[in-house]
């Protein structure tokens, strides 16, 4: 059983819970996910770790409330407890395998979308504690929808904040003020794409077209989390890779979008049921 420290609501649907694992939080490193039950016949629900605490043994899930499973996350309070809490899973982002010397002189741009703004918070973090350049762009539909942006905005060098109706910062979507910063200059050595599958296509899109490596999460193709049922499946670089094993981020340039975009579409109907169970 790990016990729910605290709780709290971002936006409407959009929960952050401290969850004491120590033995998580002492292996932790960015870009790795875990996975949650929320009782003995719970879905596991695989989520990106989106802050750690070695020293209070904590570590920070954020969790958007979409479906039956994520429903029942999302009613837990401060003081429940899960029935399982499973990780560190996955490969940590690239970076972490580099030397200081390597990662001297490189700059990172993060381009963060929806609830995929939480898990850029560790990476910009790991980075900027080490002394490298980092900006990030987090982009949303409106101003309502921010996340993280504090805590971000301690953790970088320049905070870009880009909204669709232009009720705050830029209006526009993120990859326009990727373009637009090139434009004025800014050189970027990487850069991280973290929200919704079509963000990251078009990211990786306006990277190709800007000469800029980039790395995506495919977070979201997960189902059980460890390679068994085969759902996270995608082709990168011509091969077919799991995005819980073999991931859960790649090379932007190497993914076939359009085969992942199929796939979060292919179970659909069996959430449509399982809401209908519950009355949502």
């Amino acid at each position: 059983m790990f016990k729910i420290l605290t709780k709290k609501m971002l936006t409407h649907n959009v929960c952050e819970m401290d969850v004491s694992a120590p033995r998580i939080a002492r292996a932790a490193k960015p870009g790795q996910f875990l996975i949650v039950r929320v009782d003995e016949k719970g879905e596991r629900i695989p989520l990106t770790i989106s802050d750690y605490d070695r020293e209070k043994g904590t570590v920070t899930i954020v969790t958007q409330e979409i479906g039956a499973s994520t429903k029942a996350l999302v009613a837990k309070e401060a003081g429940d407890y899960f029935a399982d809490v499973v990780g560190p899973l996955g490969n940590p982002s690239e970076f972490v395998g580099r030397s200081d010397e390597e990662l001297r002189g490189r700059r990172y741009i993060f381009i963060a979308g929806g609830v995929g703004t939480a898990p850029v918070y560790p990476q910009a973090k790991w980075l900027h504690e080490r002394g490298v350049a980092v900006d990030v762009i987090i982009g949303a539909r409106n101003k309502d929808l921010f996340i993280f942006t504090d805590r971000i905005a301690a953790a970088c060098d320049n905070l870009y904040l880009c909204t669709d109706d232009g009720s705050a910062g830029f209006k526009g979507v993120g990859t326009a003020m990727l373009e637009k910063l090139v434009a004025e200059g800014h050189e970027y050595t990487k850069a991280v794409a973290i929200g919704p599958m079509i963000m990251m296509k078009f990211a990786t899109v306006a990277c190709k077209k800007l000469g800029i490596p980039i790395d995506v999460s495919l977070n979201t193709l997960m189902v059980d989390g460890t390679g068994m049922c085969g759902a996270c499946r995608v082709t990168v670089d011509g091969k077919t890779r799991f995005a819980c094993v073999d991931g859960p981020e790649f090379n932007g340039y190497d993914v076939d979008f359009d085969e992942a975009l199929r796939r979060l579409g292919q179970y659909k109907s069996e959430e449509a049921g399982a809401k209908a169970k519950i009355g949502i």
